[in-house]
């Protein structure tokens, strides 16, 4: 627990969700602001399918269930193995982008492969 404001060096902090704050001198700061061993956790950031196996570019997966394509009629068929895969950072969750034979270029989600 923090024991004073590392502003004003006040005990009269108290804890407002993820904030620390100090009524006296208006200072906010998160616990983890004051503990740098808190700082050192490292968030493991690589892609992995839906067995866990991490993915790098270059592999080939299969795709574990028909996926319908989007404003498209086209269906990604369970069991379409995809060579050459690059992984991509995009926000929405495709983070998978490859070709398929006869749909051109696709973006993947993860979750749907597994590695071959």
């Amino acid at each position: 627990m923090q024991e004073r404001c590392p502003k004003c060096q006040s005990e009269n902090i108290y804890q407002d969700g993820n904030l620390w704050v100090c009524p006296e001198c208006a200072n906010e700061w998160l616990e983890s602001d004051k503990a740098p061993e808190a700082a050192n956790i490292v968030e493991d950031t690589s892609i992995r399918d839906a067995n866990g196996n991490v993915l790098a570019d270059g592999d080939s997966v299969v795709v574990m269930k028909d996926l319908k394509i989007k404003g498209s009629s086209s269906v990604v068929k369970g069991g379409t193995k995809v060579r050459n895969i690059r992984l991509t950072d995009a926000g929405d969750g495709h983070n998978i982008a490859c070709k398929i034979d006869g749909l051109g270029s696709i973006n993947l989600k993860s979750e749907f492969v597994k590695k071959a």
